[in-house]
């Protein structure tokens, strides 16, 4: 087992669906990717939270194994705020309000020995701040970073430089079209790898998603639930799962990221049935487990022979 940087916002959440509510909750990327994680590796999580935010969650974390050195507790501030309402079929969602307070002077600074990590997450955050994580790390053999449309359309250059510098581009649908500027999948996500990642993966959503590289294509279904509570933080154990497998079996190679694709879809399946980080806390490795081979049995088929009919 490797060790993972993980970096990106830890913040409160007041989230609203159709199946109901929750109020200034823990939330934030590096909190849902790093508990994901701690199911399979060991994170070394870097962020900023307020004095608001609990230590509860915290100490969750420290529980399972996590590295909490790099979080910073600014006294007297307010943790990065968040506050939204999903559609019916919680594909869509309106924010309501964003307030950075802490996370708006987030200058990350990898205490030394997070320095030698073998894999990190750069989660969605400015990318001069992924830049100056990257700067930071030494010899880093696996990082995966993801981004949204904003940076896409606001910082294209650093972005840019971003991804010429990682190993894996995580984006949902709509943002590796905007990115590579075609509505094809396909040819967006071969364009997204000519701007320098070995892989990228597509986020779709409840229809799964796509592992493309030069000489690999891979998609994995997602799984299925009877009852999906609330969707946030459903990418980010998506990948907290995917980069906390890699680091637990030290593999960066196709086939093991296929494995972790999947392990990602099933830990974040935990998370989207409950609000904040309620369906990760009662997931453990045996309910991986039986997700895992769930999934692989619906994706399972048998060769066709036309010619022997």
């Amino acid at each position: 087992m490797s060790d993972v940087v993980i970096v990106g916002s830890m913040a409160l959440d007041s989230v609203q669906t159709p199946f109901g509510s929750a109020d200034r909750v823990v939330g934030g990327a590096a909190t849902y990717a790093s508990v994901a994680a701690s199911l399979l590796a060991a994170p070394q999580v870097v962020g900023v939270v307020g004095a608001d935010f609990p230590q509860e969650a915290l100490a969750l974390l420290a529980e399972r194994g996590a590295d909490l050195e790099g979080v910073e507790r600014v006294p007297d501030a307010k943790s990065f705020y968040w506050s939204g309402v999903y559609d019916y079929d919680l594909a869509g969602r309106e924010s309501l309000v964003t307030e950075l307070n802490v996370f708006a002077e987030f200058h990350p600074v990898l205490p030394e020995r997070y320095r030698e990590s073998r894999y990190c997450f750069l989660a969605n955050i400015q990318p001069q701040v992924q830049l100056a994580v990257l700067d930071q790390l030494n010899d880093a053999c696996f990082v995966m970073c993801d981004t949204m449309d904003y940076w896409i359309e606001s910082e294209p250059a650093a972005l840019a430089e971003v991804l010429g510098r990682v190993d894996l581009a995580l984006l949902n649908d709509s943002e590796v079209r905007q990115l590579a500027g075609t509505p094809n999948l396909g040819r967006a996500a071969e364009r997204v790898l000519e701007m320098g990642p070995r892989w990228v993966v597509v986020k779709k959503g409840e229809y799964g998603a796509t592992l493309v590289s030069d000489d690999d294509l891979f998609t994995v279904p997602s799984y299925p639930l009877p009852n999906v509570v609330d969707p946030t933080g459903a990418g980010d154990s998506f990948a907290g799962g995917m980069i906390g497998l890699l680091a637990r079996e030290d593999n960066c190679c196709n086939m093991n990221l296929r494995r972790a694709m999947a392990s990602g879809t099933v830990i974040a399946s935990a998370a989207i049935e409950g609000f904040s980080l309620g369906g990760l806390q009662r997931l453990d490795l045996a309910e991986i487990e039986r997700r895992y081979e769930t999934l692989r049995e619906i994706v399972r088929f048998e060769a066709l022979e036309l010619q022997n009919l």
